[in-house]
């Protein structure tokens, strides 16, 4: 099952994905919120309510046609990891982490499948990163066992950690650098976990900048996968439905190059994971 948040009259809805189009499941099924993250705090049914909405005679809208959100525009945590493949922790000149960096991104930052990602006017240090986005479907108790963990993801997602790379370095975390408004791409749907192998390990990730390959993994590469990673943050906080993990870039990210790459104005960058699809934001400059 995919799911999309799209946008009606600047109101952000849930609607199932259909082939090329899609229903707006809360008028496929009133009795489900518009709002993804709603959706699943009050525990709906998802899968019931999606074969409802095909089985019914809701209107399909084009997906083309379609301005879409963050697949959840309003999640409750955003939580991501630093340095998460081995690669990119020795591109960053470091060994691998004896525990995750963890760092929170508001949901302020975030944008949509093809929606600009900005260059701020305070920088032109703009940075990709290409990420699996973990969706959390039920509440995940304190002291998670490992073996329990997965069974509370919803499902996954393709995410953009866009960083402004000079901020996130003028202190010793990372907080300002990663959370700047407009730079989150998180989309273009969210895809259940019963339809991915578990985790969402052993599948391909890449970055795009203008065409060009700039980042090609696997998420099977990832030193914290899913179910750790869940199980250690369980050791501080109740995750909760409608927080998100975002789980840490491979190599390949434009400050470790040489000379460094930057997006800028007119360029698109592309996030694919295989069987999640393709994030695409253009870049643009803050008006």
């Amino acid at each position: 099952m995919k799911l999309t948040t799209y946008l009606h009259e600047g109101t952000a809805r849930a609607g199932l994905v259909d082939g090329d189009c899609v229903i707006d499941l809360h008028v496929a099924c009133p009795d489900v919120p518009s709002d993804l993250r709603a959706a699943l705090r009050q525990g709906c049914d998802l899968h019931a309510a999606a074969g409802r909405a095909l089985a019914g005679d809701a209107p399909r809208l084009p997906l083309a046609g379609l301005a879409l959100a963050p697949v959840l525009p309003e999640p409750g945590k955003i939580v991501c990891l630093g340095l998460n493949y081995y690669d990119h922790a020795r591109e960053g000149g470091r060994d691998k982490p004896s525990y995750p960096w963890f760092f929170l991104r508001a949901a302020s930052s975030l944008v949509g499948h093809g929606q600009p990602a900005q260059v701020p006017r305070a920088s032109d240090q703009l940075d990709y990163e290409a990420e699996l986005a973990v969706v959390i479907g039920t509440t995940v108790p304190r002291n998670v066992a490992r073996s329990q963990a997965l069974s509370h993801v919803f499902g996954y997602s393709c995410f953009n950690d866009v960083s402004v790379r000079d901020f996130q370095k003028r202190t010793g975390q990372w907080t300002i650098g990663k959370n700047f408004d407009a730079t989150g791409g998180f989309g273009p749907w969210l895809v259940t976990a019963d339809e991915l192998p578990p985790g969402g390990t052993d599948l391909r990730i890449q970055c795009r900048l203008n065409g060009a390959v700039m980042q090609d993994a696997n998420t099977r590469d990832m030193i914290w996968d899913v179910a750790e990673s869940i199980a250690l943050l369980s050791e501080a906080m109740t995750l909760e439905p409608g927080d998100v993990i975002a789980m840490g870039t491979p190599a390949g990210v434009g400050q470790s190059r040489t000379p460094p790459v930057w997006m800028r104005e007119g360029d698109q960058v592309e996030i694919e994971i295989e069987r999640l699809g393709t994030l695409r934001n253009p870049v643009r400059a803050q008006p």
